[in-house]
């Protein structure tokens, strides 16, 4: 492919991107995936090259932009070689007209700053689109920390999380003896976090209720071998992944496919019967854009009504669940005020003998009454975390 070539090819990748951030379709990886699947002869280097162009527009860009190529001419502005290859060649894009408009530059949507947290200010803001290091959790039931480090390159320890490590963005994971041994699993640090949040012991029965492909099981099983686990989702495809993953890392976790809307009917076998209950709850997953920076343009004033109406529901669905005395953690992948401390702030409203616990005192920052972990801050994802305990 020609430089031109591969500016006309980003450009058509993102207009692929915005339809589908519009219409909540398929993430930018898979369409950028999807884009060279069709289109064999483009080789690695191409691919590479037209990736960093589609990832590039879409962290210089904030608000969801009216078509791929006024978001590559907002990168144009600030660089003239890139400006030149819109040149109108074969294959290439056309030239760029007299006043012709690009989308505008930014960071967090304009909408969006008013509803962050009052932690989260805009010093902040460029970390919040920083590519994300890679991290494993290590099964410690299997391999100490330790013996993990020294099997991987490059690799050093997290700071907070104690099953953590961090290795180099290059590392084919996947391809590893010891991802294909269960030894080690992808997990941001921030997400080992809330499973430690959770004070697995070998006696603990957990019910994870939004379990989703099971990260959070898999860490709470692998520390507490003899924990007694429950996953339940209600999406088929996603907690299908969850026995094969379980087989791999030897961890003992019961799967549970429950029906949308009909989840406290279907649990209330269990009432007062978990020492804790883990609600990672679906968010607008503002505490990832890191890894999905589109997620800015996916995510919309009404889908936010939507995810915290959502996330309320899932609380009062787990509070009959946990046992006098036991503990509900809700967690969720946001930076967002209201799906993390005004969150609890209302369940806690609705049950007024529930006490707020802070249980990671030396992480994050006090948010409410939570702990809230940020890229700049942490070096983690975005995540919220808060500790009830049951009357």
């Amino acid at each position: 492919m020609t430089p031109s070539a591969r500016v006309q090819a980003a450009i058509e990748i993102l207009d692929a991107v915005i339809a589908s951030a519009r219409d909540d379709g398929p993430p930018a990886d898979a369409i950028v995936s999807g884009y060279f699947k069709a289109r064999r002869y483009a080789g690695s280097k191409d691919r590479r090259a037209v990736r960093e162009l589609v990832f590039g527009a879409i962290r210089r860009i904030a608000e969801r932009p009216a078509g791929g190529r006024s978001a590559m001419l907002a990168v144009a502005q600030d660089d003239p070689e890139l400006s030149a290859l819109f040149d109108g060649s074969l294959h290439g894009p056309a030239a760029i007209a007299p006043g012709e408009t690009a989308a505008q530059p930014g960071l967090v949507p304009a909408w969006i700053e008013g509803e962050l947290s009052p932690l989260v200010t805009p010093h902040e803001y460029p970390a919040l689109l920083e590519r994300a290091p890679l991290d494993l959790r290590v099964n410690v039931a299997r391999l100490d920390r330790e013996a993990a480090l020294a099997k991987f390159d490059g690799a050093t320890p997290t700071l907070l999380s104690p099953w953590g490590i961090r290795v180099p963005s290059e590392t084919r994971v996947d391809q590893h003896p010891s991802y294909l041994a269960g030894e080690v699993e992808v997990q941001d640090e921030g997400s080992q976090l809330i499973a430690l949040a959770c004070r697995p012991t070998d006696q603990t029965r957990i019910l994870d209720l939004c379990a989703g492909a099971g990260g959070k099981a898999l860490a709470l099983a692998a520390a507490a071998p003899g924990a007694s686990i429950l996953a339940t989702d209600t999406n088929r495809a996603r907690l299908s992944k969850l026995p094969p993953r379980a087989e791999r890392a030897g961890a003992t976790i019961e799967a549970r496919l429950l029906d949308g809307g009909r989840e406290a009917e279907q649990l209330a076998e269990y009432e007062k019967s978990f020492d804790v209950v883990l609600v990672d709850a679906p968010c607008s997953g503002s505490g990832t854009w890191r890894r999905n920076p589109e997620g800015r343009w996916r995510l919309t004033p009404g889908r936010l009504d939507r995810v915290t109406a959502i996330q309320s529901r899932l609380l009062d669905i787990a509070a009959p669940l946990v046992r006098p005395g036991g503990t509900l953690v809700y967690a969720v992948c946001s930076i967002i005020a209201r799906e993390g401390a005004g969150q609890v702030d209302a369940f806690l409203g609705r049950h007024s003998s529930w006490i707020a616990q802070d249980t990671l005192t030396t992480i994050g920052r006090s948010d409410g009454k939570g702990r809230l972990l940020t890229p700049a801050c942490d070096s983690t994802d975005g995540f919220f975390v808060a500790t009830m305990t049951a009357p």
